[in-house]
């Protein structure tokens, strides 16, 4: 999946589902998906309330739930700085 197309998916489920009230922002090695607080996503590298540093390619397996997001996290395979809280709110997104 290119980035452009994972953008589209986390456009498509945050339009779907809302907004979770806070700034959630992907750094991946392609570029930034960032989601507002209301749910709206774009492409700009602003500052979040929560930022997760992960590849395109683990960002996708966690999408598809072929990537376990602790497993990640545990490895190092995802970095999160900012409230750890919002991060786990992305159950309800995904």
């Amino acid at each position: 999946m290119t980035f452009e197309e994972l953008t589209q998916k986390i456009t498509n489920l945050a339009a779907a589902k809302g907004g979770l009230g806070s700034s959630i922002k992907f750094a991946t090695d392609a570029g930034s998906i960032f989601i507002s607080g209301d749910g709206k996503v774009s492409n700009v590298d602003e500052a979040a309330d929560c930022t997760i540093g992960v590849s395109l390619k683990d960002l996708q397996g966690l999408m598809t739930g072929d990537l376990n997001p602790m497993t990640a996290f545990m490895f190092g395979k995802l970095k999160i700085s900012g409230d750890m809280g919002i991060a786990m709110k992305l159950k309800d997104l995904f």
